[in-house]
């Protein structure tokens, strides 16, 4: 007992590492495996790949793909079964430990070779085990899909080889991808011989959209197996990404898992970034509940919405711009289905669908929110402000479109606009804000204030880039209502909106302050804070109440964020961190929207971090529970930083470029400096040096 007490207090619990002797009752909680093109659930015969939807209009989903990995080991023996998602690296295993030998599958999405999905099983005899030993691989693999009309091709380099095309296309006469298929067959049963202590099985997937395609990533990954490179190299992408982006938290052990957890599911959905171009592959966007869901009637169909803008991507964007600015390419590869959508009801510029796919028209299956959930424009062109800000990259907008995007917005809210000339404002009626409680309103203020900020934007990048904005972004911007409520000194949700009267959703009017950044008084602030948070549904969706902890931590009440911020443990399922969407467990499973709230309530809440047009600002603020908070890979204008956040001492260290670290592990300090904690502003001065005003 003594020698056990001694080996756990020497040797603690991994934060990174989650297991559990069995599995999830409810199959939506099994850990998904997903790398930014291909998504699936361990155990699940379906998989799915960014950018493959079946069905026309608002029946459009994620293609379902069957898996070939849909096995699981069995075995006569009597032992000790252990599952384990190891977050450091990416890989889910099932290891059986008996009196005579111990077997284990590994499973994982490969982070580099992002078309391979890999199973490998691994036979290890006790040493007083002679005889051979057999397991049963039990398979519930079928090659066939009620989205996709698969046939058989010729077996390649040992692989079975299936393809077929999406039933039908987003858009009448549309594109209707084809999917290719190549797998290691798997057999019923493993043995290893007697004469053997030891063996192991490598089994690969590829997928991809051409035959040409999938032999050569079905070539890469028997080239990596034959080199002994399959893993490591799975291993090292996962190490690069960790060394760049993390967050931990010292003291308070469930706060740290859950945002390892969080940090590990966003970049998971994310793209690799291809060695050569220093550059991610073609994306399809993220969805609520990432790649491993999304079939029919599930999970928001696989769409993408201002969730990925608002909630995931912020976060991404602050350790890896590079990274995250794929959700941009994403949205500029939608300016075609953008403009359609706008002139389909009648306005110029570009629409941003309220659900979108591939094409960029919505695929909403209810007409009323593809027409009034306006919002998600300004959103979409604020994860582009954020990114200019962060980067100073203005080639995102001379050539990768960005300046179409922003200009495009700018032109449908000037054109959606409506001129009171009682108030003397421009109104934007018949919306739905982020509080989906409410329809066909008048002047959402969050709404509202978004555009405004947009419109500002865009006349911003007209100076940077010399164009000449029409008078009437300007005009629009300086003049659009924003309701106010000048007696009780707080903001209505729309125009009627009665304090305290009715329920209300999700985080909208909290969204004022951040991320919009909208200039208030802290006793603003504070009675929006308070007026809503008693009227927020508690069973709302669980990226809201992170907003809220977020605003208290502004407003220097970090005891009281903390308690904000402690109801979104509810939704988070174990025995793998996977979110749900509602406290109870309902609706959208590994729920990324969420996620993506619950991290940026610290990584922006306790860090004070603001992205703002000349300067990172940051005014730390930790609860009582947290001790330290460390923050590794944060990005600003070329440069990385890692911070160390005390109660009353703040650290950061400015990284060396990579080119010049020769290959170490631990990335070295070029700069550092440590400071009371208290607010200030990162500034670059020139190449080499930073301002450090605290």
């Amino acid at each position: 007992l003594t020698m056990t007490s001694q080996k756990m207090t020497s040797d603690p619990v991994d934060p990174y590492i989650f297991t559990s002797d069995s599995l999830p009752s409810d199959p939506g909680f099994m850990p998904p495996l997903t790398n930014g093109l291909l998504g699936w659930r361990v155990f699940d015969t379906i998989m799915h790949m960014g950018g493959v939807y079946n069905g026309e209009g608002g029946t459009c989903h994620r293609g379902n793909i069957p898996c070939p990995l849909a096995v699981q080991m069995k075995m006569a023996e009597v032992g000790r079964h252990t599952y384990k998602l190891d977050m450091h690296t990416g890989v889910f295993s099932h290891s059986v430990v008996t009196p005579r030998f111990e077997a284990a599958q590994v499973l994982y999405a490969h982070r580099q070779q992002t078309n391979l999905l890999v199973m490998e099983v691994l036979l290890k005899r006790s040493e007083t085990s002679t005889e051979p030993i057999t397991i049963q691989l039990e398979s519930s693999f079928k090659p066939q899909s009620d989205d996709i009309v698969f046939q058989s091709a010729p077996d390649y380099e040992g692989g079975r080889h299936v393809f077929g095309q999406t039933v039908s296309s987003e858009v009448p006469g549309g594109i209707r991808p084809f999917v290719h298929l190549i797998w290691t067959p798997i057999t019923s049963t493993l043995t290893l011989p007697s004469d053997q202590s030891q063996s192991s099985w490598v089994f690969l997937v590829a997928v991809a959209g051409s035959d040409e395609s999938v032999r050569l990533c079905y070539e890469t990954g028997l080239g990596l197996i034959d080199t002994g490179d399959l893993r490591p190299s799975h291993l090292r992408s996962w190490a690069e990404l960790w060394k760049g982006s993390s967050i931990e938290v010292e003291g308070a052990e469930s706060l740290n898992r859950a945002l390892i957890g969080c940090m590990f599911y966003l970049l998971s959905s994310f793209p690799s970034l291809r060695e050569e171009a220093n550059a991610p592959v073609e994306f399809g966007g993220v969805s609520p509940g990432g790649l491993s869901n999304g079939s029919k009637e599930e999970d928001y169909h696989g769409h993408v919405f201002w969730d990925q803008d608002t909630w995931m991507y912020p976060s991404v964007a602050l350790f890896c711009p590079r990274l995250a600015r794929a959700a941009l390419e994403y949205r500029a590869g939608t300016i075609e289905g953008a403009r359609a959508n706008a002139q389909q009801m009648g306005y110029k510029g570009l629409k941003f669908a309220w659900e979108s796919a591939v094409t960029g028209r919505d695929v909403c299956p209810e007409d009323i929110y593809a027409e009034q959930e306006l919002h998600i424009n300004g959103d979409v062109v604020l994860a582009f402000q954020q990114y200019f800000y962060l980067t100073q990259d203005l080639e995102m907008f001379r050539e990768g479109r960005g300046s179409e995007v922003v200009w495009g917005v700018a032109d449908y809210w000037v054109s959606r606009v409506t001129w009171d000339p009682t108030e003397q404002q421009y109104h934007i009626k018949g919306v739905i804000p982020p509080d989906e409680y409410y329809f066909t309103v008048d002047n959402s203020v969050f709404t509202n204030a978004v555009a405004q900020r947009s419109l500002q934007f865009a006349v911003e990048l007209s100076g940077l880039l010399g164009h000449t904005p029409p008078p009437a972004w300007q005009d629009v911007a300086d003049k659009i209502k924003i309701p106010f409520d000048p007696e009780l000194k707080y903001h209505p949700e729309f125009d009627g909106y009665t304090q305290g009267e009715t329920g209300v959703k999700q985080a909208d009017v909290v969204l004022l302050g951040y991320p919009l950044a909208m200039s208030m008084t802290p006793e603003v602030r504070r009675n929006d804070l308070e007026a809503y948070e008693a009227v927020t549904d508690p069973l709302g969706p669980a990226m809201t109440w992170g907003m809220f902890a977020l605003g208290w931590l502004e407003l220097g009440d970090a005891e009281r964020a903390q308690k904000l911020l402690q109801k979104c443990f509810r939704n988070i399922q174990k025995p793998f961190q996977v979110w749900s969407e509602s406290a109870d467990g309902s609706g959208c499973v590994n729920f990324l929207t969420g996620m993506g709230g619950f991290l940026q309530a610290v990584l922006f809440g306790y860090t004070g971090f603001r992205v703002q047009k000349e300067h990172l600002a940051f005014a730390p603020l930790l609860p009582q529970e947290v001790d330290a908070l460390r923050v590794k890979g944060v990005s600003y204008l070329g440069n990385e930083m890692d911070w160390l956040i005390k109660s009353v001492e703040v650290s950061v260290s400015v990284r060396k470029p990579a080119e010049e670290e020769s290959g170490s592990q631990e990335p070295s300090a070029l700069q550092s400096v440590t400071f009371p904690r208290q607010p200030g502003q990162i500034r670059k001065v020139n190449s080499g040096s930073y301002c450090w005003p605290v």
